[in-house]
């Protein structure tokens, strides 16, 4: 069996033109060619086929049975060829309905999502989001485009993914305003140590904290633990208990709760909290606008 001689796209262009115009010159000038050149295409394409496809007539170039059976497919080839290097359309927010799952940390809901939820309604009310909970197959996920950003401090996400750092984040204790032992300007490790604790549970955050005063050897004496940060500003509000959280959303819930804001008298390490997102989706227009939401309002807030 001899090898299959596929056409290129210039000479389906070549036979769609001639079929329009009946004319090599006028199909020349619209390929940008010269009369002769355009004839020597047509020759090989004849020979290739194995017809003459155009015979000169009194009316101009006649198409042979051979073309008027092509032409078709050869313009549904054309139609594809420019559909696959046409530019896609500008992702308009206004007009959009898209639906964008980002992963999050418990913390990033508190802090960052409703900024976020306010600004993408007010720019895109066909938009909507759905925040997913971190978990180990988050990865697969971002790859497939079952989900499209992840925000936070994701250590598990560093290798092998686009990141942007929005801002860094230090640490900060919370206490009742009218703590009964501690005096806010002389708050220091040997009070940390004194006072009992609420400890969040799950989280980096809450692995680094605890890998900090391990390798410091300071004792912590945490007497209530909880999986997430949404009940410590009533917890605290109704204990003298000790609570150590991320600035961002220790600040929010001293807001929320009417809580103090103390500096954290033992050196955790900061931490960056950053958008991530897969290769595959770089260059997707709506990828691309979400992330570019996501800095605008939290590049500004670090």
């Amino acid at each position: 069996m001899s090898e299959l001689q596929l056409l290129d796209g210039r000479q389906l262009q070549l036979i769609d033109l001639l079929y329009a115009t009946g004319s090599v010159t006028r199909a020349a000038d619209q390929l940008g060619q010269s009369q002769p050149t355009v004839s020597l295409w047509l020759a090989r394409l004849r020979e290739q086929l194995g017809d003459p496809l155009f015979v000169r007539t009194a009316q101009g170039m006649l198409p042979t049975p051979r073309t008027e059976a092509l032409i078709g497919p050869v313009r549904s080839v054309l139609a594809g060829l420019r559909s696959i290097a046409e530019v896609p359309a500008a992702f308009d927010p206004a007009t959009m309905q898209r639906r964008f799952r980002i992963f999050m940390t418990d913390a990033s809901h508190i802090t960052l999502l409703p900024r976020l939820f306010s600004h993408v309604r007010a720019l895109a009310p066909g938009i909507a989001l759905e925040a997913a909970a971190i978990h180990g197959g988050m990865a697969a996920e971002l790859e497939s485009g079952a989900a499209d950003l992840a925000l936070g401090f994701i250590p598990a996400l560093d290798a092998g993914f686009y990141q942007q750092t929005l801002y860094d984040q230090d640490w900060v204790c919370l206490v009742h305003p009218d703590h009964p032992r501690i005096r806010p300007a002389a708050f220091g490790l040997e009070d940390y140590r004194r006072e009992a604790h609420a400890g969040i549970v799950q989280g980096t955050g809450a692995a680094l904290l605890d890998a900090t005063v391990r390798r410091l050897q300071i004792e912590r004496r945490v007497v209530l633990s909880i999986p997430g940060f949404l009940g410590l500003p009533a917890i605290l509000s109704t204990t003298d208990l000790i609570a150590t959280l991320p600035r961002h959303i220790g600040e929010t819930l001293a807001v929320l709760g009417g809580l103090r804001v103390l500096p954290c008298p033992v050196p955790i390490p900061a931490f960056p909290v950053r958008q991530h997102w897969h290769a595959r989706f770089h260059q997707d227009a709506g990828n691309r606008w979400l992330r570019g939401v996501c800095a605008e309002l939290f590049l500004k807030a670090g």
